[in-house]
């Protein structure tokens, strides 16, 4: 989806202020709570805080968790979903917010231009803590108001209460609809963020400048008319101590998209970094397809968001591969740079030695007997490769399928890579 121009007053696209999700898959998160960000827990807490009857609510949340919930839609302050209940019919079931006002916008856009961290982060698809203080936008005690077509009065009714679990897990995957909840599509939200943070670089640049050593072309042409010869240059700036951050430019409907040349930009500030440190380039040895791989590993970013898809679609597509080659050699590149995309594409045959003695270690340690081919050696689930680093590699397939995806980290010692393989 493209942004519009940014600037302030652009007006934004009329889908950008109404989202509809489809029906959202249950889950759980890793340590049992209902939602897995801190923001989509307070959004849980909220509702809990408002709820007057504990049962409805945990009526609520096992409808969420077994997809009672049908496609929802987000609207500035609404979020409305049919709710499948006893009857044939679902009901209509919404639930209402305050909005945030000009003031209250200014305060977080403030707040999120700060530190170019803050941006990144939101960008990432991620909240930072900070933003917390944002009076308004985070939900507090009864700031969610339930309405549903069900007979039930109570407050919220089960139905209510679904639709505010299964909005925590919406929130999970992506922030900027909590932002949309408040009165801010995503599109207009990036604009105005991309303008005031190019305004904030530019600042900086204009603050930095007076202080860099310089020598004026009038001084130069001067000298060398009148035969004097140039001046010496002024001394070489002195190495940053990190590679820095590209400037955010207001994204244009006619360029590339703007997250992936952010990512293009950020990885040649760190290459050039490096060759001024070191005087070498550390990825010129590397392959198209070895590059490609490098690039999507380093993408910041949990999980598979919208931008990592992106990516690997485009990535695989450019070099005639597929997206699940690519996130299988992101695993290996992952797990041990280029020596572990090498182990996971090129099988070999290892001379005797270290290979012949990592069954009998295995049987010894009590694991189950491996069977061997090449540098492999297998069970039905599980995996060791020997690289030709002289490290053992972990992988891990379902049973009954030949679909190995590289997990754990390399170690000398067969039984040790198996060990953190299983403790995985």
């Amino acid at each position: 989806m493209n942004h519009p121009r940014s600037g302030r007053g652009a007006v934004p696209r009329h889908d950008d202020r109404r989202r509809s999700f489809p029906q959202v898959a249950p889950r759980e998160a890793p340590d049992g709570r209902f939602a897995a960000t801190w923001w989509g827990n307070a959004w849980v807490e909220a509702l809990e805080d408002t709820a007057l009857d504990p049962a409805r609510l945990a009526r609520g949340k096992a409808y969420a968790g077994r997809g009672h919930v049908d496609a929802i839609t987000v609207t500035p302050g609404r979020v409305v979903a049919y709710v499948h209940g006893s009857r044939p019919r679902p009901y209509r079931t919404e639930i209402r917010m305050r909005t945030l006002g000009d003031d209250g916008w200014e305060r977080f856009l403030d707040e999120a231009t700060a530190r170019p961290d803050h941006i990144a982060a939101l960008l990432d698809k991620d909240v930072p803590h900070a933003l917390e203080a944002v009076t308004g936008l985070l939900p507090a005690p009864g700031d969610l108001v339930p309405d549903c077509s069900c007979p039930d009065d109570g407050y919220p009714c089960k139905h209510a209460a679904a639709l505010c679990y299964q909005a925590a897990r919406l929130l999970d995957e992506d922030p900027f609809v909590l932002f949309l909840m408040r009165g801010r599509g995503e599109q207009e939200l990036l604009a105005e963020l991309t303008r005031r943070n190019a305004a904030r670089s530019a600042a900086e640049t204009t603050a930095a400048a007076p202080s860099m050593p310089t020598v004026a072309a009038r001084t130069a042409l001067a000298a060398a008319a009148a035969g004097t010869g140039l001046p010496p240059l002024p001394p070489p700036l002195p190495l940053p101590d990190r590679p820095g951050r590209p400037a955010v430019f207001p994204p244009d409907p006619e360029a590339p998209d703007p997250l992936a040349l952010d990512l293009l930009a950020s990885e040649a500030a760190v290459r050039a970094h490096t060759f001024l440190a070191t005087g070498r380039d550390p990825v010129a040895a590397l392959t198209p397809w070895q590059d490609a791989v490098r690039l999507a590993a380093a993408h910041p970013g949990s999980g598979l968001t919208a931008s990592t898809r992106a990516l690997y679609r485009d990535l695989a597509h450019a070099l005639d591969r597929t997206p699940t080659d690519l996130a299988r050699a992101v695993a290996a590149w992952r797990q041990g740079g280029a020596a572990g995309l090498t182990v996971l594409e090129q099988p070999w045959d290892p001379p005797a030695g270290p290979f012949d003695r990592a069954r009998p270690a295995l049987l010894a340690a009590d694991f189950p007997a491996f069977r061997p081919w090449r540098n492999h050696l297998s069970t039905e689930s599980l995996q060791l490769r020997l690289g030709r680093d002289g490290l053992w590699y972990g992988y891990e397939s379902d049973r009954g399928r030949e679909d190995w995806w590289p997990r754990g980290d390399p170690d000398p010692d067969p039984v040790g890579a198996l060990t953190d393989l299983l403790g995985r």
